[in-house]
């Protein structure tokens, strides 16, 4: 569902904007928000809300992993984008579950005119790492629908 109203989408958003994602802006364009859900030191498993404005999507990037691995993304509110790199892009609405595997080049995103959260989930592995790569050329983002 697109939702392009700020106040529309915080009504939508049950797991919170979080704070700024400045950790990270450097591998995003456009603005996004992070709102971790457990603590790492806690638990195997770390869970947080990623929140993205309006045309704002990650840059390709792949999990790297000798063993295990990889991400997995619920999709919580708005309407978003998932692409393998080599395949045609997918589009995200609240419930969909995308589940990558380790050393699979990817990226993801809001649609131009939606808000739009996951839940990003960091699937336990050794000898994990992520690398990122270029940021998703404007040209082909702008002719997604």
């Amino acid at each position: 569902m697109r939702i392009g109203d700020k106040e529309e989408f915080d009504k939508q958003n049950m797991f919170g904007l979080g704070q700024d994602n400045t950790a990270f802006a450097d591998y995003f364009t456009g603005n996004s928000y992070l709102n971790p859900l457990n603590d790492p030191k806690k638990c195997a498993v770390f869970l947080a809300n990623v929140t993205f404005e309006p045309g704002c999507r990650n840059n390709w990037h792949i999990h790297h992993a000798a063993g295990g691995g990889g991400q997995l993304l619920i999709c919580t509110a708005g309407s978003g984008w998932y692409q393998e790199e080599g395949k045609p892009p997918v589009s995200l609405e609240p419930g969909t579950v995308i589940t990558i595997p380790p050393e699979v080049k990817h990226w993801h995103g809001a649609k131009k005119d939606s808000w739009f959260s996951h839940i990003a989930v960091e699937v336990p592995g050794t000898e994990t790492s992520n690398e990122w790569l270029e940021a998703v050329d404007d040209k082909t983002y702008s002719e997604l629908e």
